[in-house]
């Protein structure tokens, strides 16, 4: 999910063999399909080859200035997954795994009415589950997962989804992403969730720059005011979303264009 062109010009490793891979019994296979532009085949070197596209980190008053006019457009942002507790938060958090968030509502608009509590997700099924989650994508691994975390929750928890990072991550499917999407939402701690919205943003502004997901948290921990860090990851969510978008940012309507340092603006 990362922007067309992003990677433009950045040689691919696998139409060279660097570093001595692919080995030569692999290469005919993977150098003969032809690259798409933009593309590099490796998760890891997308990581790499982004640092040359990293804007540089913006100092604190810039930072102040861009969160004091983000709290003063939407001073509450909202996530934007529907859910009624913190265990329907969590679920709805692991379906929207490589989906959209309208798409996991509409599957789970007649799920968590029936199955809002880990005993009444053990009670459906993974069937039963299935039939309202099969819209979403790899919703077979999905409905596993969730009716895999649901046992542990009833076994382990007495039932409640922990408060810590590391008892979410420790759950079938939940990664470092969706544990701080819930530690920010339900229990209000300044966890920052970083997904393809904030890491394209994060580098293309300066905002958070980092060659990956970790190394942009940890930019918005130490360079986001602290005034503003409760709702920061939510506000350059809604923000990658809607107006700095991959393929042809708004930034007319754009309400940091000034102090944004990225060098194609569109009109």
């Amino acid at each position: 999910k990362y922007p067309r062109g992003f990677l433009k010009g950045v040689e691919n490793p696998l139409e060279r063999g660097a570093g001595g891979w692919p080995p030569a019994s692999l290469q005919p296979t993977l150098t003969t399909l032809p690259p798409r532009p933009g593309f590099c085949a490796l998760p890891h070197l997308h990581r790499a080859a982004r640092t040359a596209d990293m804007a540089a980190q913006l100092p604190y008053a810039t930072m102040h200035d861009i969160f004091t006019r983000f709290h003063a457009a939407e001073p509450e942002p909202k996530g934007e997954l529907h859910h009624t507790n913190a265990f329907t938060l969590l679920v709805a958090v692991a379906l929207s795994a490589q989906a959209t968030d309208k798409g996991v509502n509409r599957a789970t608009a007649g799920l968590f009415p029936i199955a809002d509590t880990p005993e009444k997700m053990l009670a459906l099924g993974e069937e039963g589950l299935i039939e309202h989650i099969k819209t979403i994508g790899l919703y077979r691994n999905k409905a596993k997962n969730v009716i895999r975390l649901s046992e542990i929750l009833v076994r382990d928890y007495g039932g409640q989804v922990p408060s810590s990072r590391a008892a979410l991550q420790s759950l079938p499917g939940v990664g470092r992403k969706t544990a701080n999407v819930v530690l920010n939402m339900w229990w209000h701690v300044p966890a920052q969730a970083v997904d393809t919205h904030i890491f394209r943003i994060g580098n293309r502004t300066g905002i958070c720059p980092g060659k990956d997901v970790e190394t942009v948290e940890r930019a918005i921990e130490d360079n986001v005011p602290a005034e503003f860090q409760q709702h920061a990851h939510h506000w350059l969510i809604l923000h990658g979303r809607y107006i700095c978008t991959a393929r042809k940012p708004r930034c007319a309507d754009c309400l940091i264009n000034d102090l944004c340092p990225f060098e194609d603006k569109t009109a």
